[in-house]
């Protein structure tokens, strides 16, 4: 709840951190900002826009990290877990130890788009390629 609020009362600013890289895709920072009752923590906002059958790299983020889809249709999944198709509107959570093995957009056609919010150590890379 308090990172809704947080989300609600702040204004956007610029984005600090590194953008993370992604194949086929265009991130967009929308705000960065410290938590006063979460010393060294820090919450990123951006969104991430998937070009037709565009995709990112297999990674993690070293951070709890919240999707939220906007447009389009993306397919996600998490080593151990299970590939998930998501619509507008739909959510996927990515914990710090998780490593995103699927990140891809489900058309050929047809752009998607979706918000991811970190909450993540000030300083810390937004995305650690993972090999």
């Amino acid at each position: 709840m308090k990172i809704m609020l947080v989300l609600l009362f702040l204004r956007a600013s610029a984005l600090a951190a590194q953008q993370p890289t992604a194949k086929e895709s265009n991130v967009t920072p929308l705000m960065t900002k410290a938590l006063a009752d979460n010393p060294g923590k820090v919450i990123v906002v951006l969104t991430v826009e998937y070009a037709p059958g565009g995709s990112d790299p297999i990674h993690r983020h070293n951070a709890q990290a919240l999707v939220y889809v906007l447009e389009g249709t993306i397919v996600m999944q998490v080593k151990g877990g299970k590939e998930v198709t998501l619509t507008p509107g739909g959510t996927f959570y990515e914990g710090p130890d998780d490593i995103h093995i699927v990140g891809r957009n489900a058309s050929g056609t047809k752009p998607a788009k979706f918000l991811v919010l970190l909450l993540k150590e000030k300083g810390a890379p937004i995305l650690v390629p993972v090999k």
